[in-house]
């Protein structure tokens, strides 16, 4: 069967590295490669398909017209406004979102505790996401801390759709985050030394990016490990949301151990390049 991610840019993506890991470690004589598909570009490239297709994974800038060339949609797809993975079944074609599971599944992995009031710094389609992930978690109250309202509000209205009906609050970027966990969605180069010093301190940090990795952010909760702050990485997010479009391609759950040791070690090696992120700038 045939897989593949789909995006503009596309050739820094590590999921090509992680899915075949899968495939792998589950036995099977699968294909995944990378294809580059450019806004406006989808349509013609799912009338292009034929039977050997079994799924895609979709990044930026096609979650959201995903959402209309699918037969139908999940809930958590319809919940984020934007869908991440295609699943193609005799013809048919299912969109799903495995962000915000994903999402949860990160921070849970790394952290057990309460989480009441959370805060995404960034107000992009990974806000979105990852603030309805903050609501799974237990979070009351998620602030969104951004340049401009404006910038927010389609991240501010979906988190709102959350069943658990949270307060929702736009913030500015320059205000220090007052939360349980803090998600950073913004690139590695715009984290500035103020911004650093308004999240020290955070006791739960998610920064989405993994690469360049550790970030200005990152870096901050590394080097102040013995004060017992939690870091989550973007690394975490993209192995666990892969994982979850592996089950659904495949009906099987994969090894997360063996697709992170894989991602890990492209990482090191240098097999990707320029910026990435668990984000827009990444598949899940």
């Amino acid at each position: 069967m045939r897989c593949a991610v789909l995006g503009d840019p596309i050739a820094h993506s590590l999921s090509p590295v992680l899915h075949r890991a899968a495939y792998a470690e589950l036995g099977l004589d699968w294909t995944y490669d990378a294809v580059r598909v450019p806004a406006g570009g989808l349509p013609d490239f799912l009338a292009g398909l034929d039977d050997s297709w079994r799924g895609l994974s979709l990044t930026m800038p096609l979650k959201r017209e995903l959402m209309g060339l699918a037969d139908d949609v999940s809930d958590r797809a319809a919940l984020v406004g934007a869908a991440n993975t295609l699943v193609l079944d005799g013809g048919a074609r299912h969109a799903d979102n495995t962000d915000l599971p994903g999402a949860v599944a990160a921070v849970r992995e790394r952290h057990d505790g309460p989480v009441r009031a959370g805060a995404v710094l960034g107000g992009g389609a990974t806000a979105a996401s990852t603030g309805l992930a903050l609501c799974e978690l237990g979070a009351e109250r998620v602030t969104l801390h951004v340049r401009s309202e404006a910038r927010g509000a389609e991240a501010a209205e979906a988190v709102r759709r959350h069943p658990s009906a949270p307060e929702v609050v736009l913030a500015s970027l320059a205000d220090p985050p007052r939360a349980d966990v803090v998600v950073s969605t913004i690139p590695a180069a715009a984290q500035t030394e103020a911004l650093v010093a308004g999240c020290r301190d955070v006791p739960v940090l998610f920064e989405v990016v993994y690469d360049p990795w550790p970030t200005p952010l990152a870096a901050s909760v590394v080097e102040e490990a013995h004060g017992g702050r939690v870091l989550v990485g973007g690394l975490d997010l993209l192995v666990h949301q892969a994982a979850l479009q592996v089950e659904l391609f495949t009906g099987r759950l994969p090894s997360v151990a063996v697709m992170r040791a894989a991602g890990e070690a492209a990482l090191h090696g240098g097999a990707t390049h320029g910026s990435g992120s668990a984000s827009g700038g990444e598949a899940r």
